[in-house]
């Protein structure tokens, strides 16, 4: 697999050396802003709450800027809200500036916010190479190989030229805005969070590197100048070993 790999017992046991690998790296980073990323979903969720239960007083949070890799288009108070779902478990547990939040307004026209969210992350990330550099991106991966928004009926949005697009789910239509291949693959660092059995079968085929593989957008995340890690447990891993 491409990237660097790390297997842990079990998804509590692989937050925890996330949370602590996490906080190291924006001790040592040199700049005002430590500019990241974050992806929803039930490992995500698990480092929220042990950055909050372990970390809570850091002064580390002033400089920590929160983005989002994707989300989706409904109120910050409804179940789904990714940004909702990390306010409860992580940002109104710790000493953080509001303005350290970037927030995508689920509850907007689609389009314009995504348009708006573009235009943010472009005002206040450095570039490199004329696309927004992110210190870290978050990512996790679906059972059908998809990761951020990006679903394999339109993998295309990995090539998209624009920062941020209007994605939907491909069974429910739901309406989603999502970063685009093209940034996720701009970013100094990306880390994959996949834990649970039934990602087992695609990882083994992303492994692979077949021309199936090349159909699933987690695949085809591949940082052009900066680091990919992959972080699994035991079971997500079992087809690896």
């Amino acid at each position: 697999m491409r990237g660097i790999l790390r297997i842990y017992k079990d998804p509590e046991v692989l937050a925890l050396h996330v949370a602590d690998q996490l906080m190291e790296l924006i001790a040592q980073s040199h700049g005002e802003k430590f500019n990241m990323a974050i992806s929803g979903g039930s490992t995500p969720n698990l480092l929220f709450s042990t950055l909050a239960k372990k970390y809570a007083d850091s002064v580390l949070w002033e400089k920590t800027h929160f983005w989002w890799v994707d989300e989706r288009m409904v109120p910050a108070r409804d179940p789904e809200s990714n940004f909702g779902t990390a306010q409860k478990l992580l940002f109104s547990l710790i000493e953080i500036p509001e303005d350290n939040i970037h927030i995508i307004h689920g509850e907007e026209n689609p389009q314009q916010e995504s348009e708006n969210y573009a235009r943010q992350i472009q005002e206040e990330l450095p570039v490199n190479e004329g696309w927004p550099l992110f210190d870290l991106i978050l990512l996790g991966m679906g059972e059908d190989g998809h990761t951020a928004s990006i679903f394999p009926d339109h993998i295309e949005l990995m090539q998209s030229t624009q920062v941020c697009e209007v994605a939907h789910h491909p069974l429910t239509n739901q309406a989603r805005i999502s970063l685009t291949g093209i940034v996720l693959n701009n970013a100094t660092r990306v880390w994959f969070l996949v834990t649970g059995a039934e990602k087992a079968g695609r990882l083994a085929e992303i492994n692979s590197g077949s021309e199936k593989s090349s159909l699933y957008p987690a695949s085809c995340i591949n940082p052009v100048h900066g680091e990919l890690s992959w972080f699994l447990d035991k079971q997500a891993a079992r087809l690896l070993l």
